[in-house]
């Protein structure tokens, strides 16, 4: 599809999609499924998002893709969207949303306007960067990045890594780095204990990788580029304990110390944004049914709090359904699909991980 059939501004759609994640995609898909009109616009040159750069297999129910690595979910709904019918614009960036609820889009040099009557938004999130001595030479990268240079892109971006942090994408990153055959020198955790799965932390344990716990880094060495890392033990109160600091050899520094939501756009259209920390910081209001403080606007995947693939594949589910009711107020379908969603992650939400997530839901929606 060419970006000329949108070049005014128009009502030419019903509904769009922002962003082509797990998310935004399961939204799309529920919006054609029931009968709707509907579009995506996603920034990368494939769909997929996140889900093109997970060469592991998840893991919880079959639902849920249990078994089923993420790169072939992506194929499995970039085909689904294509079977559908469902128009793409590709290699698109959407800059601004501008009076009269119409979006401005760039794509390949060409700027040009769009207006939905709907609006779901699915920006994702950007990484969260640490401040150190030094920290702005070359080899220091946030993990989703390097993940995204290798899986996607094919490119090892150096030969020995430091760690920063021990989420989930600060154990999974590591281990695709040994797949790759890039040296692990280890993962430094400020926490007294690592933050992701135990079943990504056993495999790095297994491949004996060492993991500090209670230290954190303090200065990158090197003249051109990264040569060494300090890193230091840290107190109860989170200071650096002197006398503690280690030396280690690498060159390159991953930082993998959680995401943001991607607000942008929602600041732009005028929604309310909130600051709830266990959401990922500055979130977009939105009701159970996804809905922001515009009702022409709803969100999900990591834009509504920072979680997993499998919930925002399910709130994308929600916010497609109450967006195409919102609409064509058909309620029948499209009831049975976000009750089917809320009681799927009302299971998955019963997790310990996740008691954080169900606090700040509960806080966003006071």
């Amino acid at each position: 599809m060419t970006e000329n059939k949108y070049q005014t501004a128009e009502k030419t759609i019903d509904i769009c999609v922002v962003g082509g994640g797990p998310a935004g995609l399961q939204a799309a898909i529920v919006v054609k499924e029931l009968g709707g009109n509907v579009l995506i616009v996603d920034d990368n040159p494939i769909l997929g998002g996140q889900l093109i750069k997970q060469t592991h297999k998840f893991f919880g129910s079959k639902l849920h893709y249990c078994g089923v690595r993420g790169i072939d979910i992506a194929t499995i709904f970039s085909n689904r969207v294509q079977d559908l019918g469902i128009e793409v614009i590709n290699d698109a960036t959407v800059v601004g949303y501008y009076d009269h609820d119409t979006l401005g889009i760039l794509r390949h040099d060409n700027l040009f306007s769009l207006k939905a009557e709907r609006y779901i938004f699915a920006t994702g999130a950007s990484e969260n960067m640490l401040a150190f001595d030094n920290a702005d030479l070359p080899g220091v990268y946030g993990a989703g990045a390097v993940q995204t240079m290798m899986n996607v892109y094919g490119v090892v971006p150096g030969k020995r890594a430091l760690v920063v942090g021990s989420g989930n994408i600060g154990l999974i990153v590591p281990y695709q780095l040994l797949q790759a055959g890039v040296e692990v020198a280890a993962i430094v955790e400020i926490m007294t204990k690592f933050g992701g799965y135990y079943v990504h932390a056993a495999k790095i344990k297994r491949a004996g990788v060492p993991i500090y716990l209670k230290h954190t880094v303090i200065e990158a060495k090197g003249k051109d580029r990264i040569e060494a890392a300090v890193i230091s033990e840290v107190g109860d109160d989170y200071t650096c304990l002197l006398g503690t600091e280690k030396t280690i050899e690498c060159d390159m520094i991953l930082i993998a110390i959680g995401l943001s939501p991607l607000c942008d756009l929602l600041y732009h259209a005028g929604c309310r944004i909130e600051y709830i920390p266990e959401l990922g910081g500055n979130v977009p209001y939105h009701d159970t049914n996804m809905m922001t403080s515009k009702p022409n606007i709803f969100v999900c995947g990591d834009l509504a709090c920072i979680e997993e693939a499998s919930t925002a594949m399910l709130e994308g589910r929600i916010a497609g359904a109450r967006a195409y009711e919102s609409i064509y107020g058909k309620k029948g379908e499209a009831e049975t699909i976000v009750k089917e969603a809320a009681r799927e992650l009302a299971i998955i939400r019963t997790s310990p991980f996740e008691e954080r997530i169900v606090y700040g839901k509960k806080h966003l929606h006071l």
